[in-house]
């Protein structure tokens, strides 16, 4: 099971095996405090299309796609985390204060697709 949570709420123990998906750490939030398993900034989109997205909802579909062709060359990084889920939940990170549309959303929905 995937799960999305951001980063900034307090850690559970029903958020398993929690991967924080963004490039940049953070800001103002200790590693401790962040209490993560494991930081996969390489799974997350490229700064090139993180700035070209800047949230902007009007770019949702369009982001989904072009994040999902950088994903297909990091086969190896999906499957890590879809082994990951098939042996328990694992939470996916993200520090975007857009809940329906940040990278950690579109992650999740490649998974689910791929």
């Amino acid at each position: 099971m995937i799960k999305l949570k951001r980063v900034y709420e307090d850690p559970s123990e029903q958020d398993g095996f929690r991967v924080l998906v963004d490039r940049l750490w953070p800001r103002g939030l200790s590693k401790k405090t962040a209490a993560i398993d494991v930081w996969m900034r390489d799974i997350a989109p490229s700064s090139e299309l993180r700035k070209w997205f800047a949230h902007d909802p009007r770019r949702w579909e369009q982001f989904c796609a072009r994040y999902a062709n950088e994903l297909y060359a990091k086969a190896d990084k999906v499957a890590l985390l879809k082994a990951h889920s098939k042996a328990r939940t694992v939470t996916l990170l993200y520090g975007a204060k857009d809940t329906a549309h940040n990278n950690a959303v579109a992650l999740k929905r490649y998974l689910g697709t791929h």
